[in-house]
């Protein structure tokens, strides 16, 4: 089967990026990158980072950036031996979007609750 040329316009099924895009754009993963950004933590201080999030959920997550580059897992031989997660150089390079994401989430939060206010309106109508 030939892969198709993906494009930021069209993403065929077999586009390879659309399963890094979905990866990294993923709530959690986001939030993980930040919770790293300022150096390495075990994976308890990333779930105190970041309320909300399952044991699981965090341990799928950090599998998939590890498998993908993004982060580093490292084995500190200690008593009891401890396991701490660092951001790769690869990594680093999506800190600098996500911060201007975040910035235009901020930034913008007035217009999409007031938009989704509009839109409820709207719906609250039609009932």
């Amino acid at each position: 089967m030939e892969m198709k040329e993906c494009s930021v316009k069209e993403f065929h099924a077999d586009c390879p990026c659309r399963g890094l895009i979905d990866q990294i754009a993923d709530k959690w993963s986001m939030m993980i990158l930040a919770v790293l950004a300022d150096g390495p933590l075990r994976f308890n201080a990333i779930k105190r980072g970041l309320e909300g999030i399952t044991q699981k959920a965090l341990t799928q997550t950090l599998r998939k950036l590890e498998r993908n580059g993004i982060i580093e897992r490292r084995v500190i031989a200690t008593s009891p031996v401890a396991v701490e997660y660092e951001i790769t150089d690869l990594g680093r390079t999506l800190i600098e979007p996500f911060k201007a994401l975040y910035m235009w989430t901020k930034d913008k939060m007035p217009e999409v609750e007031a938009a989704r206010a509009a839109f409820d309106a709207r719906l609250e109508e039609v009932v």
